[in-house]
Formats: structure tokens, C-alpha cells, sequence
């Protein structure tokens, strides 16, 4: 029991680096990044861009989905506008996937420390900066608590007979990364938590990539909570972010053993080779919706207007 309640703190860390590291980065540079939206998406293309830089910046594709829903509320951006952004946040979360497979264990306390100093400024820059700082000292002191955690953690009999599941059943691991990441409204949480897993050697890289796809699913809920009460063009946009991911994952679920097999080549590290397809998934599909993007956003509408 005591594993699973510090594996939930861990989690409770995580989400509380990524929240913070988010919150500066908006308050360095939030109001340029609004401009973005608003002045770079005439074309699926540009659109695509401009979500790629800011969901990088921001360090969250759930944020821009919402700051972009809520420009559309406001009637400053038109629903075909959003697609490209939607294809871009898909690819710019690749961003901090990559980054927490990165080892800072040596510096993380130098890291926090000068956080700490940072974020007790006056100035609003040197203030975000701390913010940013502590959150990236959060974010690898609970990806350093999923490795520690993963082997106590798989001895508990529920969990172990999950963990069975997952590396037998893709469609498990895929259900369980899209439930997990709607409770936890973090796509790189759940998968932070699968490398942790794959880390140790419990999970096997298909398992992982099954609940990776499954986290890009779930991901989806923020939009849909975001577009309630948001008008016609918002709830759109959030069902054209749902259906761009889902129809993604059924486009990459026979390549799984394929994605599987080509890992080690890749990287030799398992938390590294799910980061790298991670990148391959989101790019993949994201480039391969583009030239469609004018025919899905009829679709959505067909499907889903009045």
C-alpha cells in the first residue's frame, strides 16, 4: 500500500513540475504566444507551425488546445483555423517527452535551489524563471520516483496481474493510457510513468507504445471539457482533436510490433526508443492529416454541426 500511495505522490509531483514550468513559461511570454495563434494560422500549414512552437514553449498541448478553444469562444479565430493548430500541439508535445528522458539526477539540486531563489523575486521574468526551474527539478525528482517505484510496485499482486495485461493485450494498454491520462489530465505523466516501467525492464516497449497511443486519446478530455458552454465553432474544434488522435492511433496499431522491433535501432535505451516514437507517431500522423485538413474540418462539420 505504501508503494502505491508514493507512486501517486510521484505522480502528484509530476503533474505539479509540468503545472508550474507552464504557468512561467505563459507568464514569460504568454501574450506573444496569443499573438501567434492569432496571426499564424491562415493556412493549415502555418497553423500547424505556429501549434508546434507554442505547444513547444508552453510545454503543454492541453494549454494551447484551451487558450486556442477560447479564441474561437471569442470569435478571434474561425474553427478551420484550429485545425492546423490541433496537427501542431500533436507534434509540439514530442518536445517535453523527449526532455524528461534526459538524466539530470547530478544537477537537480542545484536546479532547485536556484528556483527557489528565483521564484522569491520581485520581477516578473526572474520569477517565472525560478517557476520554470523548480518545475523541471519536480519533473525529474518523480521521473527518478517511477524507476525507484516500478519493481516494489509490480509485486503488488493487482498491479502485477495489470502489468500482465498490458504486455499480452495491446488493447489493454491502449484503454488503460487513454482511462489514466483523462484522470490525470497529463499525456506526459502516463507516459513518463510507462518509461519508468519500461525502465526496469517490467514493461515491454510494445506495452509501452500501446499506452502511449492510449495517453494520446486520452488527452483529449481537457479539450472537451474546455468546449462546454464555448459555442458551436469551440465544440468542433475539440471533436476535431478527438477524432485527429483516434483516428491516428487506428492508423498505428498494426505498426505497434513493427515500431516495436525498429526501438533498439533507434536508441538503446527503453524510456529513450518510446520517446523517439513518440516523435515518429505524432509527426507521422500530423503530416499525413495535412493536405486533408480542409476535407476533415467538412467532415467534423458534417458530422458534428447543426
Amino acid at each position: 500500500m505504501k508503494y502505491i500511495v508514493l507512486f501517486c505522490l510521484c505522480i502528484g509531483l509530476f503533474i505539479f513540475g509540468m503545472t508550474i514550468i507552464r504557468i512561467g513559461m505563459f507568464n514569460i511570454s504568454g501574450n506573444r504566444l496569443k499573438g501567434l495563434l492569432q496571426k499564424l494560422t491562415s493556412t493549415p500549414l502555418k497553423g500547424m507551425a505556429t501549434g508546434t512552437l507554442v505547444t513547444a514553449v508552453l510545454q503543454s498541448s492541453s494549454t494551447v488546445m484551451v487558450l486556442a478553444i477560447g479564441l474561437i469562444s471569442a470569435k478571434i479565430l474561425t474553427f478551420p483555423q484550429s485545425i492546423g493548430i490541433i496537427l501542431g500541439t500533436n507534434i509540439g508535445t514530442t518536445f517535453k517527452t523527449e526532455l524528461i528522458t534526459f538524466d539530470l539526477g547530478k544537477i537537480l539540486i542545484p536546479v532547485a535551489v536556484a528556483g527557489g531563489i528565483f521564484i522569491l523575486a520581485r520581477k516578473v521574468v526572474l520569477r517565472s524563471t525560478g517557476m520554470v526551474l523548480l518545475g523541471i527539478a519536480s519533473v525529474f525528482t518523480a521521473m527518478k520516483g517511477f524507476e525507484a517505484l516500478s519493481l516494489p510496485l509490480a509485486s503488488v499482486d493487482a498491479v502485477h496481474k495489470l502489468l500482465l495485461s498490458l504486455n499480452e493485450h495491446i488493447l489493454v494498454g491502449i484503454a488503460a493510457g487513454a482511462c489514466m491520462t483523462a484522470i490525470i489530465q497529463s499525456s506526459t505523466a502516463m507516459t513518463g510513468i510507462a518509461m519508468g516501467f519500461l525502465t526496469s525492464g517490467i514493461l515491454g516497449l510494445e506495452a509501452g507504445i500501446a499506452v502511449m497511443l492510449g495517453a494520446n486519446i486520452g488527452t483529449c478530455i481537457t479539450a472537451l471539457i474546455a468546449a462546454i458552454g464555448g459555442g458551436e465553432e469551440a465544440k468542433l474544434a475539440a471533436f476535431a482533436h478527438v477524432w485527429l488522435n483516434v483516428i491516428g492511433v487506428l492508423l498505428f496499431i498494426p505498426l505497434i510490433p513493427v515500431l516495436g522491433n525498429l526501438g533498439p535501432e533507434i536508441a538503446g535505451s527503453p524510456d529513450v526508443q518510446l520517446a523517439h516514437i513518440s516523435v515518429i507517431f505524432n509527426v507521422s500522423t500530423s503530416l499525413l492529416a495535412l493536405p486533408f485538413a480542409e476535407r476533415f474540418g467538412r467532415m467534423i462539420m458534417h458530422l458534428h454541426g447543426k
